[in-house]
């Protein structure tokens, strides 16, 4: 298990593993790609950042995350795979937030995207420009460095 401070100094624990903490996982986080970019969507608060969001009554993981990625990118997937999950815990709350990857099958143009701009493509194969500006803290912080290495060496089949 990784433990560290996130980009607002909460305290993380991430475990590449299912049911590592206490409390049940309330979120979603879907890595995804689209042919040769990573799918991201402008989140109209935070910024450019994975889709993702929370698990509504009745839902499954796998059928928030498909959902969140589809409402905010017009994006369905092929396939969904679990990468790990992670516990934030600040002073006034915590959660456990689920991190999946998935490839993109298709994207239709919706009207609205809920609360974010729609999507987004980078073409930056190791996302280094995920510290600029433009993007939302959830990518500058320690999960995605993980999240993304672990992605990397399962693609490679290490």
């Amino acid at each position: 298990m990784e433990i560290f401070k996130d980009y607002n100094g909460a305290r993380v624990r991430l475990a590449f593993a299912r049911n590592q903490f206490a409390k049940e996982p309330q979120h979603v986080l879907t890595i995804c790609r689209y042919e040769d970019a990573w799918l991201l969507t402008k989140h109209k608060l935070r910024g450019l950042e994975f889709p993702g969001g929370k698990v509504e009554a009745g839902e499954t993981l796998e059928d928030a995350a498909r959902r969140e990625v589809y409402e905010e990118t017009g994006a369905s997937l092929k396939e969904l795979h679990f990468i790990g999950e992670y516990e934030v815990d600040n002073s006034t709350d915590s959660f456990v937030k689920v991190i999946f990857y998935g490839e993109v099958e298709g994207i239709e143009q919706n009207e609205h995207y809920y609360e974010t701009a729609g999507p987004v493509f980078i073409k930056d194969p190791l996302l280094t420009q995920r510290f600029g500006e433009e993007f939302s803290f959830i990518m500058k912080d320690e999960v995605m460095e993980h999240a993304l290495r672990c992605i990397e060496k399962q693609k490679s089949g290490k």
